[in-house]
């Protein structure tokens, strides 16, 4: 058998042309994700916006994850994964379009309405894209699949930041036109995803059962009994070991949900605030605010190497060690970032870049090991968890606005201490 086929071919069907379609959403919210959190410094600009209120966009966002988790889930549960997918993409397309229609209003109360949308659509489709990854081949290449989709959500966040060049290349502080350089861009990635919605309508697509949705949330071979023997295992280091607990008795997944939602928001601080950063003419050195996307996009690729890099890793050392020695890292970083030490600054916030990357996943994981039954719900509370990158900017544009966007970057520091004792103690099974 061909590696292609090993790969997209099951019970005799070759799924390489929806799996590339589902890939592309990947990308799509990839693209999505990595523009948007180039737009606060524009706003600022245009709008004459404090860094705390440009932080409404992150807000917006992520928000739409807390409020469409669930909804989206029941939505596919009634009318199935494929249908959810063509919904997700006819919201994100609707709330990039009615962007571009409205934004000769200059109404930025308008915009984050449209994010809101926005956001409901990648929530919806994130919470449908893992499953069918699973579904396109065979069972025991599932994970390689998963794992090869998402380096196009990593690539997307590159390239994102680079086609915001063209919003922060025409800025116009005339009345009437200051938001007119979100027109084109809005236009085009929601006739895109337009485009990709009608290519889902046309395509076939396998049915999601429960054992994929399981799969594609790192619960291969689990059921609602400790195995496939009469013994009971009993011991919480055991890979195969199934608690017996309600959900939110489960030590590691409830501090795990509290991980997640501090790491997503200190994540969406450092993404949110590098163009504020570069920029600041309180800095040395400090760049036009212009070439801001191409300093974001340069992080973005830091990101993408450090999750490569640490999946690779991952092979010769525990995932929790790893995560609590790249938690460590960060909190030496962050101070530096702070000290306004010029370039030494710069480089220690690429590292906090590179060092967050195997985060999200990391923590994922290990607050849903052990579930069995309760994995799907478990991973659902662990999408909504996502909403704490709405809340996080906030509290840290306000604090720039007052002591200096240097001092901002101190604030993420409780986070990922946070995430460190996550790491060392908090991810243990406890039976």
């Amino acid at each position: 058998m061909s590696e292609k086929k090993s790969l997209f071919t099951r019970d005799g069907v070759n799924y390489a042309a929806p799996f590339a379609a589902i890939s592309a959403l990947f990308f799509l919210w990839g693209i999505a994700h990595g523009m948007l959190d180039t737009l606060d410094k524009n706003f600022q600009e245009m709008l004459h916006l404090k860094k705390w209120q440009s932080s409404f966009i992150q807000f917006s966002l992520y928000g739409a994850y807390c409020i469409m988790a669930i909804p989206a889930g029941l939505f596919m549960k009634k009318y199935g994964y494929k249908k959810g997918i063509i919904f997700g993409l006819l919201l994100f397309a609707s709330g990039a379009i009615i962007a571009a229609a409205t934004a000769p209003l200059q109404s930025f109360i308008l915009f984050l309405l449209c994010l809101l949308i926005i956001g409901s659509g990648l929530a919806t489709l994130e919470t449908a894209a893992n499953p069918y990854t699973t579904k396109l081949g065979p069972p025991e290449t599932a994970e390689r699949r998963i794992n090869f989709s998402q380096s196009f959500n990593g690539l997307a966040w590159t390239i994102g930041p680079l086609i915001a060049l063209y919003i922060y290349g025409n800025q116009s502080h005339v009345e009437g036109e200051k938001m007119m350089s979100i027109v084109l861009p809005f236009a085009i990635i929601g006739l895109a995803v337009l485009a990709v919605a009608f290519i889902f309508m046309r395509l076939k697509l396998p049915e999601i059962t429960e054992e994929d949705e399981n799969a594609a949330h790192g619960a291969h071979g689990t059921s609602a009994t400790p195995g496939a023997t009469d013994i009971e295992i009993t011991d919480p280091e055991n890979p195969a070991y199934i608690t017996k607990k309600p959900l939110w008795a489960n030590r590691h997944f409830k501090l795990g949900f509290w991980a997640q939602a501090c790491y997503v928001g200190a994540q969406t601080g450092v993404f949110s605030y590098l163009i504020n950063f570069v920029s600041d003419h309180d800095m040395e050195p400090h760049f036009d605010a212009k070439y801001g996307p191409y300093f974001l996009a340069i992080g973005f690729a830091l990101f993408m190497i450090g999750r490569i890099s640490g999946s690779a890793l991952m092979k010769y050392f525990k995932p929790a060690r790893l995560l609590a020695f790249y938690a460590l890292v960060i909190c030496i970083l962050l101070p530096l970032v702070a000290s306004e030490a010029g370039w030494i600054s710069l480089i220690a916030l690429y590292g906090v870049f590179f060092f967050m990357s195997v985060m999200f996943p990391t923590i994922f994981a290990l607050a849903i090991r052990g579930l069995g039954p309760q994995t799907k719900r478990g991973a659902s509370f662990l999408v909504m968890s996502v909403a704490g990158g709405a809340i996080f900017p906030l509290l840290m544009g306000a604090i720039s606005d007052t002591y200096g966007m240097a001092t901002g970057f101190l604030v993420p520091i409780p986070l990922f201490v946070f995430i460190l004792y996550y790491a060392t103690k908090g991810y243990k099974v406890v039976n």
